[in-house]
């Protein structure tokens, strides 16, 4: 499976020739969609949700459809009757060959005074990738490579150490770093390669790696 970062939180992944769109929101490329057979979107946050990017997505391929929660598809479903599912924890579900499991329900802790929304993580192919969203849900399931959420209003570097921990993965690849500066990347990949227990790896925006 080839794995593709951009911007932000979003990820392509791309096997049997189907291409796979994690998360194309706002702070990623207008096309991170585009060319997309299916999108998944975690949860409503512009950063992780743009009505745009999917569009366009959507728009470049009839055949594409998107996987997501509630919240989300109440936006879209008029727009693209029958192409957009609704999905909570617990289920499974082939999206363009993937197979997906979802995993988990509500959003980290930003804050005690604003209400958590929903969020959902997605299992790929049995635990080959994991994408939590803005969440550190650990799935029951082992995790190969585990797309790492590691600067966000809702965590600290203790709580990404102790999450790559917990999940365990064989490799953990960065992602929701559009807010962490050049001059910080260094001590994330110091600080979370020597304690994390796993392989910690980053990828520039539009990088790829096999996974």
């Amino acid at each position: 499976m080839k794995l593709t970062k951009k911007t932000h939180a979003c990820v392509r992944l791309q096997k049997d020739g189907q291409t796979l769109v994690i998360d194309p929101g706002g702070f990623s490329e207008e096309d991170a969609a585009v060319g997309a057979d299916a999108i998944l979107v975690t949860h409503e946050h512009p950063d992780h949700f743009n009505e745009d990017r999917l569009r366009a997505g959507m728009e470049a391929n009839p055949g594409a459809h998107i996987w997501t929660l509630k919240s989300v598809a109440e936006q879209l479903s008029a727009a693209f009757p029958g192409r957009v599912h609704t999905v909570g924890h617990g289920d499974t579900f082939t999206a363009a060959g993937f197979d997906i499991q979802a995993h988990g329900e509500l959003h980290a802790v930003i804050h005690p005074d604003i209400p958590r929304i929903t969020n959902v993580g997605y299992l790929v192919d049995g635990g080959t990738v994991f994408h939590p969203g803005d969440a550190l849900t650990v799935p029951d399931h082992p995790v190969e490579t585990l797309m790492l959420p590691v600067m966000a209003p809702w965590n600290k570097i203790a709580e990404v150490i102790d999450y790559v921990r917990e999940v365990k993965p064989r490799r953990a690849y960065d992602i929701h770093d559009a807010l962490l500066t050049d001059l910080a990347r260094p001590i994330y990949d110091g600080q979370i390669g020597a304690l994390g227990g796993t392989e910690h790896l980053r990828l520039t925006p539009g990088g790829s790696a096999q996974v």
